[in-house]
């Protein structure tokens, strides 16, 4: 544990030195206050902020998850060279990108909400459910950047393969999602619908939002069937339950080939 501290450590630090962790605070601060200082509406804020979690933080934590772990490959090869666990130094290298990008959205996006309710009333649910999905995104993407990163030795591969998860979660997946709706309409697939949007962190996480808000029209086809079928709060527990599984599966394959790889 003292050796995966001293990683974290040492990669916030790294991270502030390369001044993007203050870049991507201060988007997210910069937005999102001035979303709540010309909107004066909480409920909106959020679901225009939503709308950049759901695009932005899957893109900065892939790219910049996977362009941290090739920039200290060498520097791990280094540590594992003294005798170390290779389990603390990988949760170490994990956590110390992960948790400052999971911690710089909530700031940013958590101070000036913090700000806003000393002179309005908000709904703390409304918020924390944005907050906690941006976050859970960030370790769920955190952990994929690792995962390609370690199956990948090329960087320019590692990068494209990124890049096309990014894109397959954010566009292509809604445009088949959509196109199987349009051919099975016919068809009883509510069911079946729960269980495809298991596969998509980012749609579970934006279910897991829109749940909280008397939104149902802005929910899309799956998130009303999560509101009728299972009510809100089966719902949030479900996508809740399937966002830390999307966490802990790619965080398991990436230390396993991590434990395994001959750096």
């Amino acid at each position: 544990m003292n050796t995966t501290l001293k990683v974290i450590r040492y990669s916030f630090f790294d991270l502030l030195r390369s001044r993007w962790l203050i870049i991507y605070t201060l988007f997210f601060l910069s937005i999102t206050g001035g979303l709540l200082y010309f909107g004066e509406d909480a409920n909106q804020a959020v679901l225009s902020v939503l709308n950049l979690v759901l695009l932005v933080i899957p893109l900065v934590s892939l790219v910049l998850g996977l362009s941290y772990y090739y920039y200290t490959r060498d520097f791990v090869e280094l540590m594992l060279t003294q005798p170390l666990s290779r389990r603390n130094v990988f949760l170490g290298q994990y956590l110390g990108i992960a948790l400052p990008l999971a911690g710089a959205f909530i700031l940013g996006t958590g101070i000036p909400f913090l700000i806003f309710s000393f002179r309005n009333q908000v709904d703390i649910t409304v918020i924390l459910s944005l907050i906690v999905a941006g976050t859970m995104i960030s370790l769920v993407c955190s952990s994929l950047a690792f995962w390609i990163g370690l199956a990948n030795e090329e960087r320019v591969r590692g990068l494209g393969i990124a890049l096309g998860v990014w894109l397959a979660l954010t566009v292509v997946y809604d445009g088949l999602l959509l196109l199987f709706i349009i051919l099975m309409q016919q068809y009883p697939i509510d069911q079946t619908l729960i269980g495809l949007s298991m596969l998509n962190p980012i749609d579970l996480s934006r279910i897991l939002v829109l749940l909280q808000l008397d939104t149902a029209a802005l929910m899309g086809y799956t998130g009303a069937v999560f509101r009728k079928f299972l009510g809100s709060g089966l719902g949030l527990v479900m996508s809740g339950v399937a966002l830390v599984v999307w966490v802990l599966v790619p965080l398991a394959l990436a230390q396993k080939t991590f434990l395994r790889k001959d750096f």
